[in-house]
């Protein structure tokens, strides 16, 4: 389950009308913009070297197309991937190990 960020959001009360409660939810969407928890975080090598994150924080590097974990000191590399289309089909490279897959 993701956890998008902790609320304090006022309760629509007698004190908060629905109106300014729907108004403070829409300012709140504005500014996250576009969330999608199921994507993940796309950034370059200098913008993952000047942020903070968590460890087990998973990133897909864009500089050096490489899915990357950080385990609270360095980097790690998941995987990197090199697709390349041969006349039989196409295969792909990983750290992981070779996968071909041939089209009829």
């Amino acid at each position: 389950m993701s956890k998008l960020l902790p609320s304090r959001i006022p309760n629509a009360t007698d004190v908060v009308t629905p109106e300014i409660f729907n108004r403070l939810v829409r300012v709140v969407e504005l500014n996250l913009g576009e969330f999608d928890p199921d994507n993940t975080r796309q950034v370059n090598q200098s913008s993952r070297d000047k942020e903070f994150f968590n460890q087990g924080a998973i990133i897909f590097n864009t500089n050096t197309d490489t899915l990357q974990c950080w385990d609270g000191t360095q980097w790690r590399d998941l995987f990197t991937s090199q697709f390349y289309a041969t006349s039989t089909g196409y295969s792909m490279t990983s750290s992981l190990g070779t996968v071909t897959v041939s089209t009829p």
